[in-house]
């Protein structure tokens, strides 16, 4: 008897039509709206959702949704805030079997921005990030898992950022320099405010109190701060950074970022305003 040829399935839908239902759907879109969207059943979207596809290239295939391995287009901005949300308070955890899980830790009393981080985290690649609520501290934990976080994020390794040089890769420096906006935004989203610098002054022998709105920005991490500074010298907004002499046991007080100019703070809150 001659030997039987390995049987080899054909996917039924081009790869594209399923990179883009998973898109939709870790944005929030439910199963019918996907399914209506790319033009497929709703027990499709189920079974390539639910992880139930098991076609001989799917493992393989996955490799496509990652930007730096594969070359695949990635969301600019969306990736840009993100990226933004990491060097501020952002996290990649090494789980197993290759998986990491990146952790992007927000407060809980501005769901807004919470919501935001859980759409461009799906947009950058296609996850369904979950929520995790620290009980007593006011956090809520924004994650997703996959094996290409550290591809998406090269700045991942052992050790606090301020321990270890953070440096843009030449692909993740040309979006910041195309998108500046959205990089500035998730940086003040995650360990920036914006705050009313209240003084008050003697004029004409009374008392005068006035409120000066300004972005203050803090970070131990100095690389991170000439990311931000870099970033807000593309959009043409003055700034100044400040920082603490060390302690007599070694410990440096994070620096502080400020934009205080009237018509910088004025143009940071087209793209920024306040946290909501």
């Amino acid at each position: 008897m001659s030997a039987t040829a390995p049987l080899i399935l054909e996917p039924m839908y081009p790869r594209k039509v399923v990179d883009e239902a998973l898109r939709l759907h870790a944005q929030g879109w439910t199963d019918r709206q996907v399914a209506n969207a790319v033009g497929v059943s709703i027990w499709t979207v189920r079974h390539w959702r639910t992880g139930r596809r098991r076609h001989p290239t799917t493992k393989a295939g996955r490799t496509t949704y990652c930007p730096p391995c594969s070359g695949a287009e990635i969301d600019k901005e969306a990736y840009a805030y993100l990226l933004g949300l990491y060097l501020g308070d952002g996290h990649i955890v090494h789980c197993r079997k290759g998986v990491f899980l990146l952790c992007i830790f927000c407060t809980a009393v501005y769901p807004d921005l919470i919501e935001e981080c859980r759409t461009a985290m799906g947009r950058v690649f296609p996850v369904s990030p979950g929520l995790r609520t620290k009980e007593g501290v006011g956090m809520v934990i924004v994650r997703a898992s996959s094996k290409h976080w550290p591809c998406i994020f090269p700045q991942h390794g052992p050790g606090q950022k301020h321990s270890r040089p953070i440096i843009l890769q030449p692909w993740q420096a040309e979006i910041v320099q195309e998108t500046p906006q959205p990089l500035i935004r998730g940086l003040f989203h995650s360990d920036g405010c914006r705050v009313a610098n209240k003084v008050r002054r003697k004029v004409a022998g009374d008392w005068k109190h006035y409120a000066y709105p300004r972005y203050f920005f803090s970070n131990t991490s100095q690389d991170i701060h000439d990311i931000l500074g870099s970033a807000l010298d593309l959009v043409g907004a003055e700034w100044k950074l400040n920082w603490k002499k060390p302690s007599k046991e070694g410990y440096r007080d994070p620096g502080v970022l400020s934009v205080a100019k009237r018509d910088s703070v004025a143009l940071l809150d087209t793209f920024i305003g306040p946290k909501s």
